[in-house]
């Protein structure tokens, strides 16, 4: 099953633009370091808060990630610029019947 990888977290204001400028630095090192990586959305929530939503192809996948952290430059910049994890949460997605 696909492994869905939820962390909300804040960004100071005067940080966002620092946020999205690292982010496809970000993408691009998770594509060529992170197997089973199959894509990431970004959305703006209230009060200067965040939620990446990141699909794994399994979750020792997304543990393999977690183990290598902030390993590479473009990664490192997208986690400065965030001041606080607000929560994370990992989910598999269902696979339903065909019709």
């Amino acid at each position: 099953m696909t492994t869905i990888e939820l962390t909300r977290f804040r960004v100071e204001p005067d940080r966002v633009a620092d946020l999205l400028r690292a982010r496809p630095a970000m993408l691009a090192d998770f594509e060529t370091d992170r197997a089973g990586f199959l894509g990431a959305r970004l959305v703006r929530l209230p009060d200067d808060q965040w939620l990446d939503i990141v699909t794994w192809r399994s979750a020792e996948d997304f543990a393999a990630s977690r183990a290598k952290g902030a390993n590479l430059p473009g990664v490192a910049a997208f986690f400065a610029a965030i001041a606080e994890l607000v929560s994370a949460e990992e989910g598999t997605e269902p696979d339903l019947p065909e019709n």
